[in-house]
């Protein structure tokens, strides 16, 4: 099988931010950067299948500036066989649109058996690049994934998508497929030390990304400003009965007739 998992650098969840002089884009503070952790459910997966399938092999891609190759590399330490770094010319908003828009371009001629991609981003938790890259793929796609199992010797899927209330939605997928993985499908592994400094001289496949397909704008970023306070709380004093009394004034005095 030949396996593509897509995985995104997102900004240190416990880095402290601000919003840039532009007010166009939040920045963090000390410049440190992660991989969403969503993506290592799905790397993760991956590796899962190739215990499995042991002629399996596993392609990490990802979308960004020149630091994103730090994700590429720590994805190569879990286990994945290659990297593909598309790189971006701007270090600012990237729409799913677009990101989807070259994902795509470049797995179009690739043959990929299965595609597999964290169900978020931690960052911007939109949840539309993987649905996007599938319907520009022409491919079935399952969210949300919470189990998987490769049925009949590996052409077909067989995944459970997590709803609402508890409840698992069962589907058998043929493939070739696009899966985007939930959290609490298994445990991410560590890479080993080992395995980094191999991880650290592999050549990486770098691909401009005004080489691939150019996608057409749809978001653009207006103004980033952080949540602000519209109206203040009211603390009302007294006894219990003297603020029950004084609640019951503000909450008629506020109601609409019927």
């Amino acid at each position: 099988m030949k396996l593509l998992v897509c995985v995104k650098q997102i900004p240190d969840p416990d880095a402290p931010v601000h919003v840039n002089a532009h007010g166009t884009r939040v920045d963090v503070d000390g410049g440190t950067f992660v991989m969403n952790r969503f993506d290592g459910f799905a790397l993760e997966e991956a590796l899962h299948i190739r215990e499995e399938i042991p002629d399996t092999r596993i392609d990490v891609l990802s979308v960004g500036p020149e630091r994103v190759e730090a994700v590429l590399r720590r994805s190569l330490g879990m286990g994945a066989d290659h990297g593909i770094h598309i790189l971006t010319g701007s270090d600012g908003y990237i729409s799913p649109f677009a990101t989807a828009t070259w994902i795509a371009s470049y797995a179009r001629t690739c043959k990929y058996d299965l595609i597999l991609t964290g169900i978020m981003s931690g960052d911007d938790m939109n949840g539309q690049v993987g649905p996007l890259v599938a319907e520009m793929l022409h491919l079935p796609c399952a969210t949300s994934v919470i189990f998987r199992r490769m049925i009949n010797d590996s052409d077909r899927i067989y995944v459970e998508r997590e709803m609402e209330g508890g409840l698992r939605d069962a589907l058998e997928i043929r493939l070739p497929a696009l899966l985007t993985v939930q959290s609490g499908i298994n445990q991410p592994r560590y890479p080993s030390l080992s395995k980094m400094l191999r991880a650290n001289r592999h050549p990486l496949d770098v691909i401009p990304s005004d080489s691939l397909e150019s996608p057409s704008i749809h978001l653009s970023v207006m103004q980033t400003t952080f949540p602000q306070k519209i109206r203040a709380g009211l603390i009302l004093e007294g006894t219990p009965r003297e603020k029950a009394g004084r609640l019951l004034d503000i909450l008629q005095s506020r109601s609409t007739p019927i």
